[in-house]
């Protein structure tokens, strides 16, 4: 049967050979089993749903929350010679006929829905008595209020199951922990589902996190990351609808073909802007988060996050966008104090379960962690999301490889004068909290504590199979080496160590301390 998937991915869809991942998938999915399956935004997703339909010779029902991506993907497949249709909002009566039409007719059929039509007491009649191969479910993180998009209405795609135990469900999305897809497996009643993570290292981009003690030192690095990537298409994502204005008309006065986008613009304007940038009219968009999902654009050579989005979710997704047809790209987080706040400001004025509030300020925390990590940043998203693949040093990102030229640096002239504020005298503190911990200097006792507190972090993390930013932050091990608690009183003082760490790894952490 291998080879006999090989020659329908050949013949059907042009392809010579399946991506990670997506092989182990559709075995699952043809041998009536469930799956929950992450793969990253140009993973080959769409694959994983339109190849059972052509190799088992019937209809395939694909849940999607985009029109655009679901015509997309329908003209795609057409033009490949495999029947496809969507239904939505704005068609006539007759395209609906002639669909439901060609369905009958029998054999492969990939047919794309919103999550409403689900919902809908006809079409739950008409799915009993179909011959169907599969259930996909796309952006399946919405299905879960832990994840980072949730939306009401994929809350209720229970009935699917309901409605045909018989039929395998696919539930597909670009970035999710394992603790939300335990939820998505849970709320859609998935049974036994094979949980396939594949594809989150993506060896063409470099990851970078600078951290900004301004907006000025942003809007410089910014500009310089611009100038550093005259080729291919640029995007740079703002935390709030004011500063995309904004940032977008400072770039305006320097950069030509510049946009912008979020959810504030009329329909019409959204659907123009985002044409433009498709059509290559614009090469820089300037956006919030309601810009990206579906949209695939192969030559995206830079993507800036100007503020700290909430989640490594979020963030993950929208580097993603970067370097799809695999050449070099930059992606590039901003990071400034006062990002945790915009952040902190949104999760407040939430009206969300204190339940759900309390998951997203340990999804901030986490984020906070990996941009002040010193570890290897792809390494650390691999585990993150519990990928099949790891890695322990991948040489392209900013702590494996500072002088890359592929980093964004100010001029030699800037980086020099912020050296000079830094290069203080190291601070006796006495035990006291240190807010600034990152920008002094350790003295050679205090940095062989910091190097044995890294190393033992490193083992552990290893040894419980987390990120080494969820057991401790750069900032806390720093904190450790230059306070050097003698207690567990004083230990509970450290910035980062609450109840829950201080029971934790406390013990070890006083012996490395007392080693040290």
């Amino acid at each position: 049967m291998q080879m006999e998937l090989d020659s329908v991915l050949k013949q059907n869809f042009n392809l010579a050979a399946f991506r990670p991942g997506q092989k182990e998938i559709i075995w699952s999915i043809i041998h009536n089993k469930d799956v929950l399956a992450v793969l990253p935004t140009g993973g080959g997703k769409s694959l994983c749903f339109q190849f059972p339909a052509v190799f088992k010779k019937e209809l395939v029902i694909v849940v999607s929350p985009l029109i655009a991506l679901m015509k997309d993907q329908v003209r795609s497949l057409q033009n490949n010679g495999i029947p496809a249709g969507a239904i939505y909002s704005g068609q006539t009566e007759d395209e609906k006929r002639k669909i439901f039409s060609d369905i009958q007719k029998g054999g492969p059929y990939v047919l794309y829905l919103s999550p409403e039509r689900v919902q809908k007491e006809g079409f739950q009649q008409w799915i009993r008595s179909k011959n169907i191969a599969l259930f996909a479910i796309d952006e399946a993180h919405c299905v879960s209020q832990w994840g980072h998009d949730f939306r009401a209405e994929y809350g209720q795609l229970n009935i699917l199951k309901r409605l045909r135990p018989d039929v395998p469900t696919l539930a597909l999305t670009a970035s999710a922990t394992p603790t939300v897809l335990n939820d998505i497996a849970r709320q859609i009643n998935l049974k036994n589902p094979e949980k396939r993570v594949h594809g989150f290292y993506r060896p063409n981009l470099y990851f970078q996190v600078e951290m900004c003690d301004s907006e000025e030192q942003k809007d410089r690095l910014l500009v310089q990351g611009i100038q550093q990537h005259p080729e291919g298409r640029i995007i740079v994502y703002c935390g709030t609808r004011k500063k995309t204005e904004e940032v977008h008309q400072e770039l305006s006065n320097i950069f030509s073909g510049v946009g912008y986008y979020h959810a504030g613009l009329t329909p019409t304007k959204r659907t123009e802007v985002q044409e433009k940038y498709m059509k290559g009219d614009l090469r820089i968009l300037v956006a919030t988060n309601a810009f990206g999902m579906g949209i695939d654009q192969a030559d995206v050579r830079l993507v800036i996050h100007y503020h700290m989005p909430a989640t490594i979710d979020a963030l993950y997704q929208e580097m993603g966008r970067a370097g799809r047809d695999g050449n070099d790209s930059t992606c590039m987080m901003l990071y400034a104090a006062k990002d945790k706040g915009l952040q902190s400001y949104f999760i407040q004025s939430s009206d969300a379960p204190q339940e759900i509030k309390s998951a997203r300020w340990r999804n901030l925390d986490a984020l906070v962690n990996y941009s002040e990590s010193s570890e290897c940043r792809h390494g650390e998203i691999l585990t993150y999301y519990q990928d099949a693949q790891r890695i322990q040093s991948c040489g392209h990102c900013d702590n494996c490889d500072p002088l890359s030229s592929r980093k964004i640096n100010l001029p030699k002239a800037t980086v020099l004068s912020r050296l000079s504020e830094k290069l203080v005298k190291p601070t006796k503190l006495s035990g006291k909290k240190l807010s600034n911990a990152d920008t002094v200097l350790l003295d050679e006792t205090q940095d062989v504590r910091f190097r044995a507190l890294k190393a033992w972090r490193k083992q552990k993390a290893s040894e419980l199979d987390v990120p080494a930013f969820i057991i401790f932050s750069d900032r806390t091990l720093r904190e450790l080496a230059i306070q050097n608690p003698g207690n567990f009183e004083d230990l509970k003082n450290v910035h980062g160590i609450g109840t829950e760490k201080l029971e934790r790894y406390g013990a070890d952490v006083m012996l490395v301390l007392t080693e040290s």
